[in-house]
């Protein structure tokens, strides 16, 4: 389907519908840092009504602070180290965009969040590229056959040629590009932005380089609303681009889309307000309602009457005066209400939920009512932990959620050793989260901290001392890395732990993990050892509790 045929047609396939999942749009937006994804957050919200203006939240009549980035060391330092979610509705439409930090060292955090999407935004800088992290967080897209959408961002600045950066899209992630507006200059000579599907200019009455406050529909290029506005050298640029893209890349097609074959592009500005409209609209008429969610026996839709959900993050203290612990939890089917019954079915128990919230940022707001692909807080002591799943009674468990084995391994130092009880409860909380990876090794009572990145070792730190008024430190570890151990052959998997005692430990599920010193020994053990497989991932699937 063409974007001109899916727009007369008015997207009926995903016709909104208040009372139903076809309404929502549940989407991700993944970068590179420094690429421009929070402020992009922030503009989306705007544009979606949820805020007055970047940095304001409308609730209760107040106006808030509520940028994404609501954890203390998050403002400190200007990065996003946790995923948020934040709900808003627009012309029928509930939009839940989860914002995930864009620093590497907290990818863990954003893979799993990507389990919990159906769609997702792509920023990449225009002067940049596609950069490292964008492309691993892609390739988790592709992985889960995500759709995606393409914002090059700072047109407003210096950058690549359009058309490189189309080629760049291209040639390196393997997709189709359907180039949906064209930048009309760039830099010092940036005009605005040219849609060319609608035919549309959108500029700034203040002249170039400013804010976009304006549209004027045009006939084509030669038509007065530019030649009055534009110098000629970027018009006559602007018309070789339009009809250099006209040739060399493919209509819109919503189902190649769909299937993560094709991206739509979309050249911005976030800082400008350039693009966030054409996005907003854009997801509302062609992005994916709900998806089907695997599970351990079969497939979970969402059109399904009974109640799924799986809880895919937990944040503890998010209001630190009352050290809460919230699960958050995607609706996979059925349609909640709060004070519903649901089976907890790892712990083979039935948990009411009472007081189910929607998130903006920092933000709550009870949820009475919530359709799959919603994303509900389920406040709780503890019983909820990543993977877990909640149903109206069937036992079944949602699949696809993955941990992965740590890079980076430092062993506890304690400031004060009175305080190890505290220690031990933030520690455990934070692995909850999923922020950090605990080791118990068999030999020693120092309990070993795995992360993926270093920075992470920093918020630890951080909040231990914020959160539970607890001083800690790290010291090098003779390990660099961990897997987990597995064998089909129980005997001779307990002969090989009772072989290593020193280089054996157990995660926080009691599992076996082997620590290895260097990656030679991850080479070497494996070899010497056939019949053991060392999983450098492992998805997360919890058994019922005996």
């Amino acid at each position: 389907m063409s974007l001109t045929e899916a727009q007369a047609d008015g997207g009926r396939d995903t016709a909104p519908d208040a009372a139903s999942h076809l309404s929502r749009r549940t989407f991700a937006i993944i970068s590179h840092p420094d690429a421009g994804k929070t402020t992009l957050t922030e503009k989306l919200l705007l544009s979606g009504g949820a805020i007055r203006a970047a940095g304001q939240v409308r609730a209760r009549g107040e106006r808030r602070r509520a940028r994404s980035d609501w954890m203390k060391i998050e403002q400190e330092r200007g990065i996003s180290v946790s995923s948020s979610v934040m709900t808003f509705e627009r012309d029928g439409i509930t939009f839940n965009l989860l914002d995930t930090p864009g620093h590497e060292d907290f990818s863990e955090d954003t893979y799993r969040t990507l389990t919990a999407v159906d769609a997702a935004i792509m920023v990449i800088d225009a002067a940049k590229g596609i950069e490292t992290q964008t492309r691993k967080l892609f390739e988790v897209c592709r992985l889960r056959d995500i759709p995606i959408i393409t914002f090059v961002n700072k047109i407003d600045r210096e950058g690549r040629h359009p058309l490189e950066a189309l080629d760049e899209i291209q040639e390196a992630l393997a997709l189709d590009v359907v180039p949906m507006t064209w930048p009309v200059g760039m830099g010092s000579d940036f005009f605005g932005v040219y849609d060319w599907q609608a035919k549309r200019f959108l500029t700034s009455s203040e002249g170039r380089g400013n804010r976009f406050d304006t549209i004027v529909d045009v006939a084509g290029l030669d038509d007065p609303a530019f030649t009055e506005r534009v110098f000629p050298n970027v018009l006559a640029e602007l018309e070789e681009n339009v009809e250099l893209g006209a040739e060399a890349y493919p209509a819109f097609d919503r189902e190649a889309f769909m299937e993560g074959h094709m991206t739509p592009v979309f050249f911005g500005s976030a800082l400008r307000d350039y693009g966030i409209e054409e996005i907003i609209q854009f997801i509302a008429r062609f992005g994916p309602a709900p998806h089907a969610q695997p599970a351990t026996t079969r497939i979970i839709r969402p059109e399904e009457p009974k109640v799924t959900g799986f809880v895919f993050k937990v944040q503890a203290n998010m209001d630190p005066k009352h050290r809460d612990r919230i699960a958050f939890v995607r609706l996979c089917s059925g349609t909640f209400r709060r004070g519903m019954k649901l089976k907890h079915v790892r712990a083979n128990k039935t948990i009411a939920v009472s007081a189910p919230i929607f998130f903006f940022a920092e933000e709550r707001e009870l949820a009475e009512t919530a359709y799959p692909g919603d994303v509900i807080g389920v406040p709780n002591h503890g019983q909820l932990r990543v993977g877990d799943t909640l149903t109206e009674g069937e036992e079944i468990h949602v699949t696809g959620l993955p941990a992965f084995a740590p890079e980076v391994l430092r062993r506890v130092r304690l400031s004060d050793t009175m305080r190890v009880k505290q220690m031990r409860q933030g520690l455990m909380d934070l692995a909850e989260e999923g922020l950090v990876q605990i080791f118990k090794p068999q030999i020693g009572s120092n309990w070993i901290v795995g992360v993926v990145g270093v920075l992470q070792l920093d918020v630890v730190v951080d909040r231990l001392r914020n959160e539970y008024s607890t001083e800690i430190g790290f010291e090098a570890a003779p390990f660099s890395t961990a897997r987990w151990i597995e064998c089909d052959d129980e005997l001779k998997l307990r002969k090989f732990l009772e072989s290593n005692p020193s280089s054996v430990a157990q995660d926080r599920d009691d599992r076996p993990v082997y620590l290895f010193k260097n990656s030679w020994e991850v080479n070497y053990v494996g070899e010497k050892n056939p019949d053991i497989r060392f999983r450098e991932t492992r998805e997360i699937v919890h058994t019922p509790e005996g």
